[in-house]
């Protein structure tokens, strides 16, 4: 399978200033593979260390931190020499072994200039734990589960992928491709974009075999739970977890602690948030108390929706049939749009990498994403129908007046005076569309 970090890791490689890299995600979305096939193509050689399953390689760290004595006893370990320009070193599920994080700073300092790679599903919450992370010494990048575009290579629909990379402008795609683009969404929305599930789908073409994989996966992330947390914070991960699906399913989607359980405070759950939030396993969306900049300094953090990082893992954990599959119209209207809504979640997530963003006047109308792009604020609304009302953005232009107002939904391209509307399909491309609208006019 094609990955498009594999382009970020090229150009980390080449890269003069180049530091250890850290790839930053949750469990099973590809990260060991993506650097196992980065090596096999990049490097005459790769020294593999995981962290997790070899307790015994821990001891090499226990001394100094010295690159040279650990890429030495390295060599002795494995018996076959590391040249600095030639092997890759990866240091896999890195957060079981601090000492080994650290060294990740001695690292960078060294004139050496080894190419290292780390990893771990977990990084998030462990580098919260500890003052010893190598801060500035390091390079990030985070990998999510496969977008769109990466389903589609998949698929073997690298043509159809080339296609939509190379369109610059707003004209209708073709009717019959469009059609075709929307089906395979609609696929998408149900298999995920955990690779395992790709990989299932594109072997057996049999849904229920993929929610066995959706079903394995959800069940790790429980498992991390009880096994990097205390026992009293993981009940509360698992009830803040288990509540999601409702969470997100309701019509308005704020979240609310009360819909845990009768009588849950702010106090009981703001750190089983957080927790999630640094695993990878959810995105939060703040709302903004005034679409200003800096988006940051208008978040009101009492006022948040929060999204699943995969919409296959919301299908498995909602327990819907696979047949919904069938009725392709069903999957998009599905528990008040919420596979379309999380779907738009994650991929402009992977686009900005950083907190989402909503507008809402209360009871008159909510904007679900506000996207900064250069210095100017877009509101988006996602719709997984074809409707053509769109009371909420007129109400946030006629307020705030930005340069056009955004509608990603089934609909084609298109621009009628400040009205945009992009394919849900094409949203993983929503800068270059940006872009294209911030040019001069001809």
């Amino acid at each position: 399978m094609k990955r498009l970090a594999y382009q970020k890791l090229l150009e980390w490689k080449v890269n003069l200033a180049r530091k250890p890299i850290i790839l930053q995600g949750a469990r099973q979305v590809g990260k060991t593979w993506l650097v196992k096939q980065f090596a096999a193509t990049e490097y005459k050689k790769l020294v593999y260390i995981n962290f997790e399953q070899n307790r015994e390689i821990h001891l090499l760290f226990e001394g100094n931190l010295n690159p040279k004595r650990i890429v030495f006893e390295l060599e002795l370990y494995y018996g076959s020499k590391i040249n600095t320009q030639e092997t890759l070193i990866f240091f896999d599920e890195i957060q079981a072994c601090q000492k080994a994080l650290t060294s990740l700073k001695y690292f960078q300092e060294d004139n050496e200039s080894y190419h290292i790679i780390a990893a771990g599903s977990l990084l998030g919450v462990s580098i919260g734990k500890t003052s010893s992370f190598p801060v500035g010494k390091v390079n990030f990048l985070p990998v999510y589960p496969m977008n769109f575009f990466e389903f589609l290579m998949a698929a073997d629909e690298d043509i159809l992928v080339d296609f939509l990379w190379q369109k610059n402008d707003f004209q209708n795609i073709p009717e019959a491709i469009h059609e075709k683009l929307n089906k395979y969404l609609k696929i998408y929305l149900f298999v995920g974009g955990m690779p395992e599930a790709i990989q299932t789908y594109i072997d057996t073409k049999d849904m229920a075999e993929v929610r066995k994989v959706q079903n394995e996966i959800l069940w790790a992330y429980e498992n991390d739970f009880s096994k990097y947390t205390t026992k009293a914070q993981s009940v509360k991960n698992k009830e803040l977890w288990d509540s999601l699906p409702a969470q997100i399913s309701k019509e308005k989607k704020k979240f609310k602690y009360s819909d845990i359980k009768k009588g849950a405070r702010t106090s009981m759950y703001e750190q089983s948030i957080e927790w999630l939030k640094q695993a990878g396993v959810i995105h939060v969306s703040y709302q903004l108390s005034t679409p200003k900049l800096p988006l940051n300094g208008h978040y009101d953090t009492a006022k948040f929706k929060i999204y699943l990082l995969d919409t296959g893992l919301l299908g498995a954990k909602m327990n819907l049939s696979a047949s919904i599959i069938i009725d392709h119209d069903k999957l998009f209207i599905e528990v008040n749009g919420a596979f379309v809504e999380s779907f738009a979640a994650a991929e402009i997530a992977q686009n900005n990498h950083t907190n989402l963003c909503y507008w809402t006047s209360e009871g008159v109308a909510e904007v679900d994403f506000i996207y900064q792009f250069k210095d100017q604020l877009y509101p988006i609304e996602i719709k997984s129908g074809t409707s053509k009302t769109m009371t909420s953005l007129r109400l946030y232009h006629d307020k705030f007046q930005p340069p056009y107002i955004l509608r990603a939904s089934p609909r084609n391209f298109i621009v009628k005076n400040e009205f945009v509307n992009i394919p849900l399909y094409a949203l993983n491309q929503l800068e270059k569309y940006l872009n294209l609208l911030s040019l001069p006019k001809p």
